[in-house]
């Protein structure tokens, strides 16, 4: 297979897509003024192509913020894109899409990936979509998109998911997910009096959440939403670290981007050597494939945001060249299998 990447940074998607041909599975990263002009012109340049999209950044060797990019599949790949709607109320009920659509290209955790483009209620969505991938074995990466809308097949939704399952002819996929985060002075912090539709969290271990952050990091109230690119919040799942990024501050509480329960037992996290981090995640891969075609990747608002201050982010970029054609998103939230994530990376591997 071959992956395709172009972008106009003047959202000229004619541009945009010179050079490609024949594409067997389209995403589109658009901007909010465009957003729905492009989905429109992108069908009717390829018509009846899978295909998915959402409102945000792009990149390969550099990255768009604003104006358009595509990222295509070619010469080997098989795709189905559907979406999953009303995802803030029923997602399961439209799961039955998701089953007949993994029937239909016989997918199979070798060689298929599914990619996601979320709108809202991401950690519900997830939690449904991988009942039926898990069937199977399937992987599955993607992340949150701006403005509340997704596009499917040439069409745009409001409070919905739109997912791709791709399978590549000629190889295995896999799916990795990248952490650069560890947990500080074993913190055991129970969370309680939380709103879930808001994302807001409280207290910490009975007393307001905000200043229980303030005060094991000894910082100023104005300075916790910058201090969570060094000091998010995490969620434990078995030997797995959840992150949490933290919003804002509301009233004595938090506002995180992605949700916190009642009961939900936390850490403090602290930011490792993240330049070691990331060339140990593109040895594994190396380790992993002899040949690779393709990889997607899914960034962090909050890591570009980092990796942009500390003048990393072409380095970066350019490292993960290296493996060969890559090309990504730049995500308000992240997925890896049934997980919900912050201030990760997430990618898939075509051999």
């Amino acid at each position: 297979m071959r992956q395709f990447f172009g972008m106009n940074k003047n959202g000229n998607l004619t541009e945009a897509v010179k050079g490609l041909s024949n594409p067997e599975f389209i995403m589109l990263l658009s901007n909010d003024k465009q957003f729905e002009q492009h989905v429109e012109e992108l069908e009717k340049l390829f018509p009846g192509v899978p295909s998915i999209g959402c409102i945000g950044m792009s990149y390969d060797t550099s990255v768009v913020e604003e104006g358009v990019g595509v990222i295509a599949h070619t010469d080997g790949v098989e795709a189905v894109a559907n979406v999953i709607e009303q995802v803030s109320v029923m997602p399961v009920k439209y799961i039955e899409r998701m089953e007949q659509d993994i029937a239909k290209i016989n997918a199979s955790a070798d060689n298929t990936i599914c990619i996601d483009f979320c709108a809202s209620n991401d950690a519900c969505v997830l939690t449904t979509v991988y009942s039926a991938l898990k069937k199977r074995g399937i992987q599955l990466i993607g992340g949150t998109g701006d403005a509340g809308k997704v596009s499917a097949n040439g069409k745009v939704y409001d409070d919905a998911a739109a997912y791709a399952l791709i399978k590549n002819k000629n190889g295995k996929v896999k799916a990795y997910k990248e952490n650069m985060y560890k947990p500080m002075d074993d913190y055991r912090l129970i969370a309680s009096k939380t709103d879930r539709s808001k994302y807001f969290l409280g207290e910490l271990n009975g007393k307001p959440a905000k200043r229980v952050y303030q005060d094991i990091l000894h910082i100023q109230e104005s300075d916790i939403t910058n201090q969570t690119f060094k000091n998010p919040l995490g969620k434990l799942s078995g030997k797995d670290i959840c992150i949490i990024s933290i919003k804002a501050v509301s009233g004595g509480g938090l506002e995180c981007f992605r949700q916190v329960n009642d009961s939900d037992v936390l850490t403090m996290l602290e930011l490792k050597d993240y330049r070691k981090i990331v060339a140990e995640t593109i040895e594994k891969i190396h380790n992993d494939f002899r040949h690779i075609s393709a990889v997607f990747s899914v960034n962090c608002l909050f890591r570009y945001l980092l990796f942009s201050q500390n003048n990393d982010m072409q380095d970066y970029l350019n490292s993960m060249a290296r493996l060969g054609s890559h090309a990504g998103m730049v995500g308000y939230g992240e997925h890896y299998n049934s997980q919900f994530v912050n201030q990760s990376m997430t990618c898939v591997v075509f051999e």
